[in-house]
C-alpha cells in the first residue's frame, strides 16, 4: 500500500492511506485553485465505489469555490456508491461548514485516522 504523497499541483496532493484515496488540499482554495483541482477531484470521485478522504488541514483560506468542490465531490462519490469523508480542523472553515449546512452532510473529522475509521458507517448521509 502506498502512503507517500504524489504531488499533482501546488494545491493538491493525492495518496493512498488504508485503502482510501486521500486528496490533501493545500494553501488557498479559491476560484483559481478550484479550477486547477477540479479535474483531479473529478477523476478520483467518479470511480465506482471510491473511498475518498478530503483533507483540509493544510488549507489557509477557503471560499465558496472550495465549498462547490466539496458538494460536487460528495454528489459524485455517493452517486457512484462510494464513501466520502472530510478532515478539517481550522475554526473559520468549520464555521463556514456549520453555517452552510455542509457539516450535516459531510461531518468533519479532526484527523485522517478518525475519518478512515468512519468507513464502516454510511458516509455523508443524513
Amino acid at each position: 500500500m502506498r502512503d507517500e504523497p504524489a504531488p499533482l499541483t501546488r494545491h493538491l496532493r493525492v495518496y493512498e492511506h488504508r485503502a482510501h484515496t486521500v486528496l490533501e488540499l493545500r494553501g488557498e482554495i479559491d476560484l483559481v485553485s478550484a479550477t486547477e483541482i477540479g479535474p483531479y477531484l473529478d477523476r478520483v470521485t467518479g470511480r465506482s465505489g471510491a473511498r475518498v478522504v478530503i483533507d483540509l488541514r493544510s488549507v489557509e483560506f477557503f471560499d465558496c469555490s472550495g465549498l462547490r468542490l466539496l458538494y460536487r465531490a460528495r454528489a459524485r462519490v455517493l452517486g457512484a456508491g462510494g464513501q466520502l469523508h472530510l478532515v478539517c480542523t481550522h475554526p473559520l472553515t468549520l464555521r463556514v461548514f456549520r453555517v452552510t449546512g455542509l457539516s450535516r452532510l459531510l461531518p468533519p473529522h479532526p484527523t485522517l485516522d478518525a475519518a478512515v475509521a468512519r468507513s464502516e458507517a454510511a458516509s455523508g448521509s443524513l
